[in-house]
């Protein structure tokens, strides 16, 4: 019973699906512990997602009650969700015994992230919610540890959700490194089952739609990325898997005009860790490089600064407006260096060929803008081809300009933008890191 209990405080979950037995179940049920809900009421809501567009809830019918019935198409790809689907939730969770949780973090913080810690703690002690708007490189996940700790010191259970399996894969590690007495569960498409009631998730921003009422503080990490900013379900998602009272942070390099207006208790970090600048993007025309590519020639600047790279030694990130084009030009590279990887969001590896070019693996990564974010690589170096192309708003660019000169070691880099004409989201971007730069000194 208190592992059952353990997995169901907090979360919502289909009663067919779960990692225990159906007897159990039932007779939980029948003693009143486990309350049943259905998934689609009469007012047409989901249940776990909070959809209610008429068109992604559809009428259909159905084989198991033979009758009409509907289902939800928004969350289909976490199990269908239909009207007589039937959710369970644990009705009375026993308060959580008072644990000792231990601090193992040993490094030192700088004034502006001390002074950004420092408010965040005092927000969450107010039940506010808070922004850190901070730059890439700035530490924002650092800053976080002390109230973390401080709230997991009050009882209080935390959830850490990110809108890409990639950020969450890189923050689970550090997460575990800085608190390793607490249990901790990292939760995205995928990931094993791990038992027991963790005091602090990691999750990815989908899989908070299998909880609710859950969290007594809810941090949104790169709170402005896709698809957690262009989805509102997901932005639902965090107010229902969060109590009611319960704060939250968001912590972005790059907000929102929307979400700098939502909330209005901040903090702002315009200069990176080490005190160095943010390293600022040259702009390279690469006339015709899709047709160059699709014809199986590497145009001759982009072949001149890889092989530059390579010859250094240096990592690099090559990021790609597309993934049919990632696919066609791996071959190419490979030809400069028969190490250089490829890596996509439809790509089951790539959390294994990113580990590899952290460990000096690989020469370099041909990536989409799954890589823009999340991923601290020492010594990168970084281009983008067709910087110009749509997928790439000032916001992604600004990202992947801030994958370079990350570590205290090496704080430069090279960050190239090679395009077919210069974009306004181009001009965009570099401008705001210049503004950056220059507030950060000011």
């Amino acid at each position: 019973m208190k592992e059952l209990e353990e997995f169901l405080t907090g979360r919502i979950w289909l009663r067919n699906f779960t990692p225990f037995s159906k007897d159990l179940i039932d007779e939980h049920i029948s003693g009143g512990l486990i309350a049943v809900s259905k998934g689609i009421g009469k007012d047409l809501v989901c249940a776990r997602c909070l959809e209610n567009s008429p068109q992604k809830i559809i009428s259909f019918y159905c084989s198991k009650c033979e009758e009409a019935c509907y289902y939800c198409r928004h969350c289909i790809n976490m199990g269908r969700i239909s009207s007589c689907t039937e959710l369970i939730t644990w009705k009375h969770p026993t308060q959580p015994p008072q644990k000792n949780h231990s601090f193992a973090w040993t490094g030192t913080l700088t004034n502006l992230q001390e002074r950004a810690s420092l408010k965040v703690s005092k927000s969450l002690e107010q039940n506010h919610s808070h922004l850190v708007y901070a730059v890439c490189g700035a530490g924002k996940t650092e800053l976080l540890f002390v109230p973390i700790f401080k709230a997991l010191q009050k009882g209080l259970r935390v959830c850490i959700a990110a809108p890409r399996t990639d950020v969450v894969l890189e923050l689970s590690p550090r997460i575990k490194k800085a608190f390793p007495d607490t249990r901790i569960h990292t939760l995205y498409g995928g990931a094993p089952y791990e038992e027991g009631f963790a005091d602090i998730v990691i999750a990815t921003t989908h899989q908070l739609y299998r909880f609710q009422d859950a969290f007594d503080v809810m941090i949104v990490d790169e709170a402005d990325a896709f698809p957690y900013s262009y989805d509102a379900s997901l932005e639902r998602a965090v107010i229902k898997a969060k109590k009611e009272t319960a704060p939250v942070v968001y912590v972005s390099a790059t907000p929102s005009e929307r979400l700098l207006k939502k909330v209005p208790e901040r903090s702002e970090i315009f200069r990176r860790f080490h005190g160095h600048d943010l390293p600022v993007p040259s702009f390279k025309p690469l006339w015709n490089y899709k047709k160059s590519l699709l014809k199986n020639k590497i145009p001759t600047k982009l072949a001149d600064w890889i092989t530059d790279k390579i010859r250094k030694k240096e990592p690099f990130l090559l990021f790609l407006p597309t993934i049919e084009l990632i696919d066609h030009s791996i071959a190419l590279f490979q030809k400069l260096d028969p190490s250089i990887e490829a890596v996509h969001s439809q790509d089951p590896q790539r959390k294994e060929k990113v580990m590899k070019l952290r460990d000096g693996e690989v020469a370099g990564l041909l990536t989409s803008t799954i890589l823009e974010r999340g991923i601290t690589i020492p010594n990168v170096q970084v281009a983008v081809v067709g910087a110009d192309d749509r997928i790439f708003d000032a916001s992604a660019l600004i990202q992947i300009a801030g994958r370079a000169g990350r570590s205290s070691e090496q704080p430069g880099g090279d960050v190239v933008f090679f395009h077919n004409g210069i974009a306004r989201e181009m001009d965009k971007a570099r401008n705001r890191i210049i503004s950056y730069n220059a507030r950060s000194r000011s």
